[in-house]
């Protein structure tokens, strides 16, 4: 799946790599090679690898942001990009999918990503209301894990895990459920 959205506001592209089993890793070797290298090129904001469950899942996926379209697109359209990932295709049990957005935008683009966004009000109100109950949740939870496995109680440590749990969350449970159920509503 690829998808582009124009702007001068800075990009993110979300990139998922589905791993043939017993590859994993190979698969992490190249990423060792491939993100520090993607952090050479102008604009590079930052980069995110969210890797799969073991015995549960087997797909790998990186969020990368730069200050512009245009250089991201400069990196996604890169001849060492697109060598590294002939590098890598050994490895995938899919094709290199990637879809391109400005801001959050990712998480209201429907798969067949023709559509129009929904108004940014919209999006703020339905991530809003997604992530204010999680937090509420995963604070207590990540408090009380702390407690039965005797963690020394560490602000910047608990927030760090509860920030990761909710990203978590709402990346691959909350949203794209969320957003289905209140697709109406967000896209007129």
């Amino acid at each position: 799946m690829t998808n582009v959205s124009n702007g001068e506001q800075n990009a993110t592209v979300v990139i998922t790599h589905r791993v043939k089993e017993g590859c994993e890793e190979l698969y992490q070797k190249w990423l060792d090679e491939i993100v520090p290298r993607s952090k050479t090129y102008p604009g590079h904001l930052g980069v995110m690898i969210i890797r799969p469950v073991p015995g549960a899942t087997s797909t790998f996926t990186v969020v990368i942001r730069f200050d512009t379209q245009d250089h991201l697109h400069a990196w996604m359209g890169s001849n060492e990009r697109k060598r590294l990932i002939e590098k890598v295709k050994p490895y995938l049990a899919d094709d290199d999918q990637f879809l391109v957005r400005s801001g959050l935008d990712f998480w209201f683009t429907p798969e067949a990503a023709k559509a129009k966004l929904p108004k940014r009000w919209k999006q703020f109100l339905v991530t809003w209301s997604a992530i204010y109950p999680l937090v509420l949740l995963a604070f207590p939870t990540v408090e009380l894990a702390f407690q039965k496995l005797a963690i020394p109680d560490n602000r910047y440590f608990r927030t760090l895990i509860v920030t990761c749990v909710v990203v978590l969350l709402m990346v691959y449970v909350v949203m794209p459920r969320y957003t289905k159920a209140v697709h109406r509503w967000l896209f007129n």
